[in-house]
This record gives structure tokens, C-alpha cells and sequence, in this order.
């Protein structure tokens, strides 16, 4: 009974946060200033997502109820990334999303919400995390632009490890396309693990 009603209720979400009304296209302004109903904005971060000459903006939702109602093991919370290109007129269009690319608010242990931020470069972006409790850890997920077919691919995933008392014994552990294959950013899962 308890797994039907989490399946409900990932069904539920899912079907709230993309039956909405999500900003298709707008200035930048425009965008940032979008509230998509329950939902308030965690992050942002404009660089060149695409290697075009036009500035593209990342979005990260987050949902207001999700301090009270995300459960890291039956029932996180997920945070929509939205990745919105720029236009030749000015505007910025949604091209891609995601609601299981940023940690849920519980998924860092002690150390609280383990979003850090966004990175954009050249092309690349990756979503930085940090938790953990006397074990502490990083979470690095990076996605690389195809101009082959104007997507987004799981490029890098993985971090370090280290203990709060010997911070300088550090344990990396980095999985690439040599270990995951082809993931699409829309089909990326950061509760799965690959293999």
C-alpha cells in the first residue's frame, strides 16, 4: 500500500508541475520574475549553454511546501531545471527540462540541503552538491552540449569523500560516458545509480 501511494504521488507531481502554464519564451526579466504556481525559484544561471553568441539562462524550482513534505527515502521532493536558449531577438526559449537533475531539500544528511550551485561553461554545466555529516561528500553532475542534435548529454558524474576529522584524506570517485553510455539530460535520474 505504501508503494502505491508514493507512485501516486510522483504521478501527481509530475502531472502538476508539467500540466502548468511553464514560461515557454520571455526576456530574461521576464523569466526570473515567472512564478509557476507553488513553486519558487532556487537558483539561476545565465552563460553561453549552447556555443551560440546569445547569453541562455538555467532555472532550478523548487517546490514552497518542500521543507515540510520531502522525505529523502519514500518520497523526495524533486527541483524542475529548466534550460532556457537565447534567441536571436532578444528572448530566451525553453528547450529542455528536468525535474531529477538537483538533489531534493533532505538528501545532504546533516549538513542540510546539498544544492550548491549551478556552473555554466563553454557549452558544459554542471550541478554542484555537498552533504554529508561527519562523512562528508560532493556531488558534481556535469552535462556536455551535441551541436549534432542541439541536446545535452551526461558527461561527468561523481565527487569526493573525506571525513570531517581528516579532511585532507580525500577519496575521489568520477564515472564518465565509459561507464554510464548515453544519457540523455531529460532521461538523466540523479537517484539512480549507473552503472
Amino acid at each position: 500500500m505504501k508503494q502505491i501511494l508514493i507512485i501516486l504521488i510522483a504521478i501527481a507531481q509530475s502531472v502538476l508541475i508539467y500540466g502548468q502554464d511553464l514560461k515557454k519564451t520571455g526576456t530574461l526579466s521576464e523569466i526570473v520574475d515567472y512564478k509557476l504556481s507553488g513553486y519558487s525559484i532556487l537558483d539561476t544561471t545565465s552563460g553561453d549553454l549552447n556555443r551560440d553568441s546569445f547569453k541562455d539562462l538555467i532555472v532550478i524550482y523548487i517546490k514552497d511546501t518542500e521543507e515540510k513534505t520531502s522525505d529523502v527515502i519514500d518520497n523526495p521532493v524533486y527541483r524542475p531545471l529548466l534550460i532556457y536558449i537565447g534567441q536571436s531577438n532578444g528572448t530566451l526559449k525553453m528547450t529542455a527540462k528536468n525535474e531529477k537533475a538537483v538533489l531534493c531539500y533532505d538528501c545532504g544528511g546533516v549538513m542540510g540541503d546539498p544544492f550548491s550551485q549551478v556552473v555554466i561553461k563553454n557549452g558544459y554545466f554542471t550541478v554542484e552538491h555537498y552533504g554529508g555529516s561527519s562523512w562528508r561528500w560532493t556531488r558534481f553532475v556535469t552535462f556536455k552540449y551535441s551541436t549534432s542534435d542541439s541536446n545535452w548529454y551526461l558527461h561527468r558524474d561523481g565527487g569526493d569523500s573525506f571525513h570531517a576529522s581528516d579532511p585532507k584524506n580525500v577519496t575521489t570517485n568520477v564515472k564518465t560516458t565509459k561507464d554510464f553510455g548515453v544519457i540523455p539530460f531529460d532521461k538523466f535520474d540523479i537517484y539512480k545509480e549507473y552503472e
